[in-house]
């Protein structure tokens, strides 16, 4: 796609992920922290994939709006073109058949705003029993937006042994008390 030269972001954050660290990564929008993430994700994902086995969700993305999580989701299609994982896209202000019909199918790769995974979790649409890898895209702006205990209850439904990767622009008080949890 083009990509010749990574990032600040991506040379710090790149290799920390593939060694299967969690990770805290503070960058400006704009410095290539959706790759920074996605790549290593999709190398995980694609080389720990087990053929044959019904698809569930290995990996969970969250951002605060639906515009980043269309944005992140596209990026992930462009970057996985070859490998052979499923994702889907779920937020609010859309309806819910697609979003449920694609969950139906199967699903390797969630990207989802907050409230409306809360919602399909309250709906028992979405388990998240198998997260191997929780992303929070832009956590200083869920912060903002009051997305803070919906995060909080995310993330006590996801297996404690995931690897968890935190992005933000700004490092908020907030934010550190969370990570440190």
């Amino acid at each position: 796609i083009g990509y010749a030269t990574p990032t600040s972001i991506q040379i710090e954050a790149i290799p920390l992920a593939m060694a299967g660290h969690d990770l805290l990564g503070g960058a400006q929008t704009g410095t290539g922290k959706t790759a920074a993430f996605a790549l290593p994700m999709l190398h995980r994902l694609s080389t720990t994939a087990v053929a044959g086995a019904p698809r569930r969700i290995r990996c969970l993305i969250l951002t605060p709006t639906r515009e980043l999580a269309v944005q992140v989701h596209d990026s992930i299609r462009t970057y996985g073109k070859h490998a052979k994982l499923a994702s889907t896209v779920i937020y609010g202000g859309a309806g819910m058949n697609p979003q449920l019909d694609a969950l139906r199918r199967g699903v390797d790769i969630l990207v989802a705003t907050p409230g409306r995974l809360i919602d399909h979790l309250d709906r028992g649409t979405v388990q998240l029993r198998d997260v191997e890898m929780l992303i929070l895209d832009e956590a200083d702006r869920m912060l903002d937006m009051g997305f803070i205990p919906n995060i909080e209850r995310i993330c006590k439904l996801v297996p404690f042994t995931r690897q968890t990767l935190f992005f933000t622009a700004t490092m908020p008080t907030e934010i550190r008390r969370i990570t440190e949890q």
